[in-house]
């Protein structure tokens, strides 16, 4: 079968403990062989929905793995695996996650790390996604997020007193949003005041957004974590 040849960028991710990722490196021209597509099967995580075999890869699943592989990603990870079931919904949505993924760097979401990773985690909380979670939480505390509040999320618990105004808008803000389906009028402006400008907030809204569906589908695929790590999420009771 014939793989195309792609333009890329931004490769190879540095990845952290977590797993999680930090700003993606620019490299040279990159073609993806066979043999990465391959590679890559290989390394899918356990889940419900099925796992093609490199044989079995439909012309459209071929484009969608090229397209990641050729992105700032190394892997076929999370919802990205489940959404090979739907390779052109997965081709959509990958270059958005691609965009919340690497909020700071640049040609991606204008979010600070720090309050994108807010974003991401309370996504996660509100799916109880333990796949999106053990994704981030390290990264999180590693790009400034206290420990403390990460916890506090984790747990279902009230936030820490003393948080540094940007973190506690930006919390006042997605905890109003999941609890009252809106936002008032006072903490839209504080959030994007901690921003710093509405692109920044649309931006924060698209991660917010974007993590959840990947905690979704993460959830119904039941995606099985990294070897060697457990759940650290679980269900509020």
């Amino acid at each position: 079968m014939h793989l195309v040849t792609l333009r890329a960028h931004l490769l190879c991710l540095t990845l952290l403990a977590a797993g999680a990722l930090a700003q993606p490196p620019a490299h040279d021209d990159q073609r993806v062989t066979e043999a990465d597509i391959r590679a890559a099967l290989r390394e899918l995580p356990n889940g419900r929905v099925e796992r093609p075999e490199f044989e079995s890869l439909t012309d459209e699943q071929i484009r969608y793995l090229e397209g990641i592989l050729s992105g700032p990603r190394s892997a076929i990870s999370g919802p990205l695996v489940v959404m090979l079931a739907s390779p052109e919904l997965g081709d959509l949505a990958q270059r958005l996650m691609a965009y919340a993924r690497f909020a700071g760097s640049e040609g991606f979401g204008s979010v600070p790390p720090k309050l994108n990773e807010l974003a991401v985690l309370m996504a996660a909380r509100t799916w109880s996604s333990p796949y999106v979670w053990n994704a981030h939480h390290r990264f999180a505390v590693s790009v400034g997020l206290p420990a403390e509040l990460v916890e506090a999320i984790r747990t279902g618990s009230p936030p820490p007193e003393n948080l540094e105004p940007d973190v506690q808008a930006v919390y006042d803000f997605l905890d109003e949003f999941l609890t009252n389906k809106q936002v008032s009028d006072a903490t839209f402006d504080a959030a994007r005041n901690a921003l710093g400008g509405d692109r920044q907030l649309v931006d924060l809204v698209g991660t917010f957004a974007i993590y959840q569906m990947s905690a979704m589908l993460t959830a119904v695929d039941r995606t099985g974590l990294a070897e060697g790590e457990a759940p650290t999420l679980r269900p509020l009771e």
